[in-house]
């Protein structure tokens, strides 16, 4: 992995509430990357469904889109060619060998406009809620990823992960042996499992791993009915959340200083201390 050679950098989290329309969805998104880019984002990170989401599930087969062409990743190689941003594609529904199934796939572009990374949702959000009657099944439409995506960027290292991802740990460790410094986690959580578990999953994600956490999330009521939490973060490697975004659609900025990562790392060398990364 590339050594970048500035200790600051600043990474964009973009929060939004998608509806049915792709066009509509594109162009909110299309604005908040535009004010990222104007405060001097290198990466901006989208959320989970940031061009989609329909009144039903299987809603998403319609606007599936073969990998490397379609509007939607037209809309994200030519926004980050505009920029010379890199942008986290949150997810999009990427057409599969299953006529009944996508792959919700997390997209990396470069400041060039090249997709350079692809990871594909590996945890599949199949719960019944026990503090309400929100019954959720992503595997009726959805095929599962099955290998972590950690691709070089301008910070270093940076790994992906989406939304029911965020809750197994071993996940981020197998990342982390990749010199993690960035976890770009865009996510959809309800309202319901937000409130309960958003901040505290995210915090302990970054704190396990000592690594930057930039957490995108839908944020709002939405023509499905649906509800998400929003609260979309950044948080350092000590779990200090930097930046956030309660409600609604927006874009926060935050700073990852790569030195004061280098001296945790270095003062608190938990990561060197593990006893069991060896146990199969």
């Amino acid at each position: 992995m590339t050594i970048p050679k500035k200790n600051i950098h600043k990474v964009a989290v973009i929060q939004m509430a998608s509806g049915p329309n792709v066009s509509t969805n594109l162009m909110d998104a299309g604005n908040w990357l535009s004010q990222a880019a104007s405060e001097g984002a290198e990466i901006a990170v989208l959320p989970e469904n940031f061009a989609f989401m329909g009144h039903h599930e299987q809603d998403k087969l319609a606007v599936g889109e073969t990998n490397g062409t379609g509007p939607i990743q037209d809309f994200l190689a030519e926004t980050a060619q505009k920029h010379q941003m890199w942008i986290v594609g949150g997810t999009l529904p990427i057409l599969t060998d299953r006529a009944d199934k996508i792959a919700a796939a997390c997209l990396v572009f470069d400041q060039n406009g090249q997709q350079v990374a692809r990871f594909d949702k590996i945890h599949l959000f199949d719960v019944k809620l026990p503090a309400s009657q929100e019954t959720y099944a992503e595997s009726a439409t959805i095929l599962a990823g099955n290998h972590p995506t950690v691709v070089d960027t301008p910070v270093g290292p940076m790994g992906l992960a989406v939304c029911y991802d965020l809750r197994f740990p071993e996940l981020f460790r197998q990342m982390a042996s990749s010199g993690l410094v960035l976890a770009a986690i865009p996510s959809a959580f309800t309202a319901t499992t937000g409130r309960a578990h958003w901040e505290i999953l995210n915090r302990a994600r970054a704190i396990e791993n000592l690594c930057y956490v930039a957490a995108s999330a839908q944020g709002g009521h939405h023509i499905n009915g649906r509800e998400t939490w929003g609260h979309s973060m950044i948080v350092d490697p000590w779990g200090t959340v930097i930046a956030e975004k309660k409600r609604g659609s927006g874009c926060i900025i935050g700073n990852l200083d790569l030195e004061y990562l280098h001296n945790i790392r270095t003062r608190f060398p938990c990561l060197e201390h593990r006893k069991l990364q060896d146990v199969g």
